[in-house]
């Protein structure tokens, strides 16, 4: 695997804590970017073409929700239809075996979930549910899709027109023209005729209370923190890194750029994950007792 020597020390690095087990993984979007879902702030990182609508803006007015289902129905489908990668196939085996404990994710697109990781974490919520804001009824995605389908009829033909590849960030919502979204007709909840959110945490919304305590105690058992595919730019997720350090736990980061933990981390590869990962797993296996 091609790499500086410092990739292939914080490999080696890696393989130890694994090998060792008690891992907890914190994973991030570049995680999912080998599955077709851009990342916020790396190579393919969409953040900075534009941000994110907040929970301020989403709650604040209909012309801002009618944005951002219009926006997010023209994205959902490449979520629906991504797949998990080497990357989180590696996780939930190296799960399986026992070597990562569990595995706390920031991303919403359900990949880990998908692979099979079936307990992990999602800190920011996940986009395959909906939520209603009166009476918190939670819904599948997929039900609302029909339904905007169905008060939208010949809405992507539309789209195919002006942008026929619309820009994606990784929480769905893809980039389309103003013109488009004004017209866009909203589903209400079927239970209260209240307003639908995807069961994600926004920009500016904080992340249940619960979901981080749980967190925090997961990272209080691990033996080690790996953090996979995030720059750690946002203190959901950075947080733990901070914790994990404190407590003298060791963290290794593995990601293509710079991230605001890496002054805590004993250990860096700034390689590929999928292939990083799946190496990883083979030299944890190939340790293992015959």
């Amino acid at each position: 695997m091609d790499g500086t020597a410092a990739d292939a020390a914080g490999l080696e690095a890696l393989v130890r804590l694994l090998a060792g087990r008690g891992v907890v993984v914190l994973s991030g979007a570049g995680l999912s970017t080998e599955s077709g879902i851009p990342d916020y702030r790396g190579e393919s990182g969409s953040r900075r073409r534009g941000t994110p609508m907040t929970y301020q803006e989403f709650t604040g007015s209909d012309a801002a929700r009618r944005r951002y289902w219009a926006r997010s129905h023209v994205g959902w489908r490449t979520i629906a239809r991504a797949e998990p990668n080497a990357g989180h196939r590696a996780v939930e085996q190296l799960r399986r075996s026992g070597h990562v404990a569990a595995v706390i994710t920031q991303n919403v697109d359900g990949l880990h979930h998908a692979a099979g990781t079936r307990t992990a974490v999602e800190l920011h919520g996940g986009l395959r549910r909906v939520v209603c804001l009166e009476c918190r009824r939670t819904t599948s995605r997929a039900e609302l899709d029909e339904r905007l389908e169905e008060l939208n009829a010949g809405f992507r033909a539309e789209v195919a027109q002006p942008q026929p590849q619309p820009r994606l960030n990784p929480d769905g919502d893809a980039e389309l023209a103003p013109g488009l979204v004004d017209c866009f007709r909203i589903a209400p909840c079927l239970a209260c005729g209240g307003v639908l959110k995807p069961d994600v945490v926004f920009f500016g919304e904080s992340v249940p209370k619960p979901r981080v305590q749980r967190c925090y105690e997961l990272v209080d058992a691990a033996q080690a923190l790996v953090v996979l595919g995030s720059s750690l730019a946002v203190l959901s997720g950075l947080r733990f890194v901070r914790h994990a350090a404190r407590a003298g736990t060791p963290v290794v980061i593995v990601n293509q750029g710079a991230t605001r933990g890496d002054d805590l981390a004993e250990a860096r590869v700034a390689l590929p994950l999928g292939a990083v990962l799946a190496e990883a797993s083979r030299r944890v296996r190939a340790s293992w007792p015959a």
